[in-house]
């Protein structure tokens, strides 16, 4: 866990380093910020979601991905847990002449994306639950921590949270490395990234304020590829 533990430790650094600029970003400033940094993320969702091979898998994944987080509600749920965080951690109001505040939940939500869904969290992870070896999530640390400080600058405290979210989700797959290493070979993993890239499309999305996509309903889309690589 020893990987997890740095990975988040970046994150809550870059995250505060954010909240440092933040207080002190005019408005225009912040969007122009946020607008490049939605290109950035755009860019990363493009160039994974190119590593796919079985476009049927993709479709399948994210179409029916997207039915069941929507029978879920996962979207109404994290929505809920922002608010929660937000009664209890949340400042109202922004500083005079700085840029305006969002919601926590909307941080949260933006920044778990971008740390969680993509292959280097779940190689890297699996590097080490069964070997020990924690290079590959190190470096993803540091792009971690260079993302959580243009992401808090923008979007505030909720960055600082999605280190939690990092925490579960990546230290599940360390944890089950063992049990997971069969179900997650090279072209598995090529697929989950290529499903998960295109989550970080919309995200990107709706960062630029083109969509309003609930992007959180159509995260098991990431898993469905470890059921839809062995039928087809």
């Amino acid at each position: 866990m020893l990987s997890v533990f740095i990975n988040m430790a970046a994150i809550l650094a870059g995250g505060t380093l954010g909240l440092f600029f933040n207080r002190s970003f005019p408005q225009h400033i912040a969007d122009t910020v946020m607008k490049g940094l939605a290109l950035c993320v755009l860019y990363i969702g493009i160039s994974g979601a190119l590593e796919g091979q079985h476009i049927l898998v993709t479709i399948l994944s994210v179409a029916l991905g997207g039915a069941l987080g929507e029978w879920l509600d996962l979207d109404g749920r994290l929505n809920w847990l922002g608010q929660k965080l937000e009664e209890k951690f949340g400042a109202k109001g922004a500083a005079e002449g700085g840029a305006p505040r969002k919601s926590l939940a909307e941080g949260f939500v933006s920044a778990s994306m971008l740390f969680c869904v993509g292959a280097m969290a779940i190689v890297g992870s699996l590097q080490s639950g069964l070997v020990g070896d924690h290079s590959t999530i190190i470096a993803k640390s540091l792009i971690d921590g260079i993302a959580a400080v243009l992401l808090a600058s923008s979007l505030g405290a909720g960055v600082l949270f999605s280190a939690g979210a990092v925490f579960l989700y990546q230290g599940s797959i360390v944890l089950l490395a063992e049990t997971l290493e069969p179900l997650l070979d090279s072209a598995t993993v090529a697929e989950m990234s290529c499903a998960g890239s295109l989550l970080i499309v919309g995200l990107a999305l709706n960062m630029l304020d083109l969509t309003h996509l609930k992007i959180t309903n159509y995260i098991p889309a990431v898993f469905l590829p470890i059921i839809f690589c062995r039928l087809l």
